[in-house]
């Protein structure tokens, strides 16, 4: 609501919804749902469980939501690639609109996972931390479940210039790779191929970039892995770009993670300044790039890049640059 009340486009989508998409995913669905229902049937003995336990599980409930909340009649559904689904969402809105499908979309990921069962399952992959979210340290030892949702309405230029919109940002390119390799062990050529495919759809080189929005998840394979990719790409431009990994403020948001780093990077470019990697005190020396450690700085932020590199080895990166003059 809150992004369609700043696009300005409720009223255009009132009128005909038939050329906006609306595709919003979750990397795991309705867990809490799941979890009340399991309790419910198998500790409390309850015959039934509510009656919209199906309906709050799906992972395309979302996206149906929102089309009829907003008159959404274009391609609407939901994706599901862990904690690169809300930059897959954008990227798939962002093609429709470049090939000519659809003038508009609402695009994003949300997540809401965090109980007893979800934190023991996170718990068992030791990926989850019990002290902190402490990305590209030393001391780092997994990350931090968190809980929210990214939201994004993307809409084809001349589309939103005709009817004076505000346009914050302009998405340049995007890239979406896979590594084919393990479910949790990173491969340097994954993260490193996406970034070179969106670096190569936006028509830009590496040097350009100002700030980069880490995947940052403050595991031990993840960062060396994110770091080693982003040298294979910029080369000794890598030392010049900021980096910082957002998570180690707001935690891992897994389905909703990946739009709103993307925003952080689209605010960034907005006020001139790098946000911050908190609690990087002891940096690990093969983590040893401009991580923006603890305090935010001013910058030329002109170009920034967004990576998502999720379970599985999927990797989403989309690159933002200033809105057309």
């Amino acid at each position: 609501m809150e992004a369609v009340e700043q696009a300005g486009i409720k009223d255009l989508l009132a009128k005909d919804g038939s050329r906006t998409a609306c595709i919003i995913g979750s990397g795991s669905g309705g867990l809490t749902t799941l979890e009340t229902g399991y309790r419910d049937l198998y500790r409390d003995k309850i015959m039934r469980t509510n009656p919209l336990t199906l309906l709050r599980t799906l992972g395309s409930s979302a996206a149906a939501h929102v089309s009829m909340m907003f008159n959404i009649t274009g391609p609407t559904f939901g994706v599901v690639s862990a904690c690169a689904t809300g930059s897959h969402a954008m990227g798939l809105v962002y093609q429709m609109i470049k090939y000519g499908q659809i003038d508009t979309g609402i695009a994003g990921g949300s997540e809401a996972s965090l109980n007893w069962g979800a934190q023991r399952s996170w718990e068992a992959l030791f990926v989850l931390s019990n002290a902190g979210c402490f990305p590209f340290s030393k001391k780092r030892n997994g990350t931090i479940l968190s809980e929210g949702s990214g939201i994004m309405v993307l809409e084809e230029y001349e589309h939103a210039k005709a009817r004076g919109a505000n346009i914050l940002a302009e998405v340049m390119g995007f890239g979406m790779t896979a590594d084919a390799g393990d479910m949790v062990h990173p491969r340097v050529e994954g993260a490193a191929g996406a970034m070179q495919i969106a670096l190569d759809d936006a028509g830009l080189k590496a040097e350009q970039i100002d700030y980069i929005n880490a995947h940052g998840t403050a595991t031990k394979t993840n960062d060396v892995t994110e770091t080693k990719a982003i040298k294979s790409v910029f080369g000794d431009a890598a030392y010049d770009v900021s980096i910082s990994s957002t998570k180690s403020m707001h935690g891992h948001m897994l389905g909703g993670g990946s739009l709103v780093e993307a925003a952080a990077c689209i605010m960034a470019m907005q006020d001139n300044f790098v946000p911050p990697t908190i609690n990087l005190d002891d940096p690990d020396p093969d983590c040893d790039l401009d991580y923006t450690p603890n305090e935010g700085r001013k910058r030329d932020v002109t170009y920034t890049m967004n990576n998502s590199l999720a379970f599985g080895g999927l990797n989403t990166v989309a690159i933002f640059g200033p809105a057309p003059k």
